[in-house]
């Protein structure tokens, strides 16, 4: 690839000739003069270990990378999926003791006064 077809964004297949043995698949982040920035998006399950190790960026030279396709037999970076949940919330001694006190004055018949 030339440095005119790299773009900011945009999904390549790469190889590192030192740091992994398989090929990955990553998304540009950073051009440079000869070389992007790549975070890896998808890889080899006998890379695992490596990409971790590299934070899953990678500084790739043009000529190791191709416009991608469908990633084969690769391990799929997944994202994080955060679930966000309502929770009730809690109650302290001092103010159950209030609940049962109110509970229980409700529930007394009232005394009517002569």
């Amino acid at each position: 690839m030339k440095k005119a077809d790299v773009e900011l964004g945009a999904v390549v297949n790469a190889k590192s000739e030192e740091e992994l043995k398989k090929q990955f698949q990553g998304t540009v982040e950073k051009i440079y003069e000869n070389s992007a920035l790549l975070a890896i998006t998808s890889f080899d399950d006998v890379d695992a270990a490596a990409v971790s190790d590299l934070n899953y960026k990678l500084v790739v030279s043009f000529k190791n990378m191709k416009p991608a396709r469908a990633a084969k037999k690769a391990k799929a970076l997944s994202t994080n999926n955060v679930t966000i949940e309502k929770v009730a919330p809690t109650i302290k001694a001092d103010d159950k003791d209030k609940e049962k006190k109110e509970k229980k004055e409700k529930k007394a018949p009232a005394k009517k006064s002569k």
